[in-house]
């Protein structure tokens, strides 16, 4: 079995208002125009309807803008609850005056999502703003108005989507808010260059690095404009995009971001900001293999930080790290001690930045086969973002984390609720094809093969290995091996056909990986010859390995 990369980790709070009677908001989910539309709530109809009596219609034209108005000055004031009422009560007069499918409507459900967000009705919230957006898209293009208006609809459909833990979504929509923004906004202008800088850092936090990167340069490019290059302002667009870089594989570039941006920090003698980018330096050298560099820099940060701040306990969580790496387990043991101490007396302070820094800690733990240490630290980490579905993706990496490791401590009733959360909370935050998925189903399969359910094994391996083969292709260790998994799954169910076409497929997959996979492919063609006396019925038989090769095993 294998860890979930580290970089899950490295890629944002409301709870469910509960309230008795609660008035519902209309459901709005556009048939082909011009059919009419029912909101279902209701009992209205939204279409464009007969004309109005003369008389009738500058009246429900004011009824309606008057309470859309009363509705944005109580939302102004947080009282949501009011404004929500008041938004829905908008829309029957607003009909009226302007048919359904109008610019007024879709204001007023903007609002109407946006207070429920707030009240922790999010169902209720998507729908009213898929609505208004529904109806955005069927007005005319081009128009600044219709554009300002459907910028804030999908913006607020990001934050509520967020708030669901649906990061991936909320990134399109901030995209499609920037694009909206490109129609109204003055090209270069500094609102244009922070929305571009937005939807650069949602898709750095889902790892899609690819689109973060134009994005990112962008905003750059705006903010050197408007601020200079040795600004504040641009040398956190620099951070942004340094992260890119790094989440690229292109580290050198990272460094080169993080070093513009720590001269400018000490320039400035922003002494928190400069220990903070230090420690980021510190971490991109390491990736270059230089960690004795690294070492000397946090060395540097521990020297200028506070004696309880949260910088010097990064810096400290950073170098038992390399400590780590180069084999010292008990000064990185002594040094991720220090940094407990620091963090446990910031808990109240700021419990969602010492849980993320808890999340790294666990890792380094579990590197160094302290298991128990680790699933205590992911425990804690878990109880502090309780609630927080903001971070569903920390949550979700940590409930992956921690399934493995129960599995591996042979405490597999434990594991599969902790797999079974990962993988909603992690297809909801990444994806559906999100590597760190994969793993999540691939270690479900084992457990549920661990437990003698074969049929769910299989089904969860085959998901794996599509998402597996997805991101690193046929010839890939973890692609191999999920196939291989499948053969032996067949194989404890006594599907022997489908076990030794499945076995064809690891001994073919390293045969295309040439001399350097050849104990792997003496080891897959052992197995198949298990497989056909164990067809055959003869009952000295060994199928299947618990996997590939024990110096395989090793190795991961």
């Amino acid at each position: 079995m294998r860890r979930l990369p580290k970089s899950l980790l490295l890629a944002s709070l409301s709870k469910p208002f509960l309230r008795r009677n609660r008035e519902p908001l209309p459901l709005l989910r556009p048939p082909p125009r011009p059919l009419p539309r029912v909101l279902p709530f209701a009992a209205r109809t939204l279409a464009a309807p007969a004309a109005p009596p003369p008389e009738a219609a500058p009246a429900a034209q004011s009824d309606g803008f008057a309470l859309l108005e009363a509705a944005q000055l109580r939302e102004a004031a947080d009282d949501h609850q009011e404004a929500l009422a008041l938004a829905i009560k908008a829309l029957e007069p607003l009909q009226a005056s302007h048919g359904g499918w109008s610019l007024p409507v879709a204001r007023t459900l903007r609002l109407a999502g946006a207070a429920a967000s707030r009240l922790g009705r999010l169902t209720d919230s998507l729908d009213s703003l898929n609505a208004a957006a529904d109806i955005i898209d069927s007005l005319e293009a081009g128009d600044a108005e219709v554009a300002a208006v459907g910028a804030a609809v999908h913006e607020q459909l990001a934050r509520t989507k967020t708030a669901m833990g649906r990061r991936w979504d909320a990134a399109s929509d901030l995209m499609r808010a920037m694009e909206l923004k490109a129609v109204f906004l003055e090209k270069g202008s500094l609102e244009l260059g922070n929305a571009y800088k937005d939807v650069a850092e949602a898709y750095r936090g889902v790892l899609a690095c690819d689109k973060a990167l134009p994005l990112c340069l962008e905003a750059l490019e705006i903010a050197r404009n408007h601020f200079g290059g040795d600004s504040q302002e641009v040398a956190k667009v620099r951070q942004l995009l340094a992260t890119i870089y790094a989440g690229s594989g292109r580290n050198e570039e990272a460094l080169e971001q993080y070093e513009i941006v720590r001269m400018v920090y000490e320039r400035l003698g922003l002494d928190v900001e400069l220990s903070l980018a230090e420690t980021d330096v510190a971490m991109v050298l390491v990736l270059l293999g230089r960690s004795e560099e690294a070492m000397d820099v946090l060395k540097r940060v521990i020297n200028r930080a506070g004696k309880e701040s949260e910088e010097r306990a990064l810096a400290f969580v950073a170098m038992a790290n390399i400590l780590c790496i180069q084999d010292r387990k008990a000064d990185s043991k002594r040094c991720l001690e220090i940094a407990r101490e620091i963090l446990d007396t910031k808990i109240s302070v700021s419990p969602l930045q010492v849980a993320q820094v808890y999340a790294e800690m666990s890792m380094l733990y579990e590197t160094m086969i302290e298991f128990e240490v680790a699933l205590c630290l992911m425990k804690k980490t878990l109880v502090f973002l309780d609630g927080v579905s903001e971070m569903q993706h920390i949550q979700g990496s940590i409930s992956a984390r921690m399934g493995w490791l129960l599995l591996k401590t042979e405490r597999v009733d434990e594991a599969v609720p902790y797999l079974q959360s990962a993988i909603e909370k992690l297809k909801n935050c990444f994806g559906p094809l999100h590597f760190g998925l994969g793993f999540a189903y691939k270690h479900l399969g084992d457990a549920y093969l661990a437990m003698n359910q074969s049929e769910s094994a299989i089904k969860y391996f085959t998901i794996a290995k599509d998402i597996i083969n997805a991101t690193y292709g046929p010839k890939h260790e973890d692609t191999i091996d999920t196939i291989q998994s499948i053969a032996n799954a067949y194989g404890v169910m006594g599907s022997y056909k489908q076990a030794m076409d499945y076995q064809e497929q690891v001994i073919d997959a390293y045969e295309s990986c040439g001399p350097g996979a050849f104990e792997e492919l003496r080891e897959a063609q052992r197995l198949r010859y298990q497989l056909k006396i164990k067809a055959r019925g003869l009952p000295h038989a060994c199928f299947p390995a618990n996997s590939l090769p024990t110096k395989f095993q090793d190795r991961e």
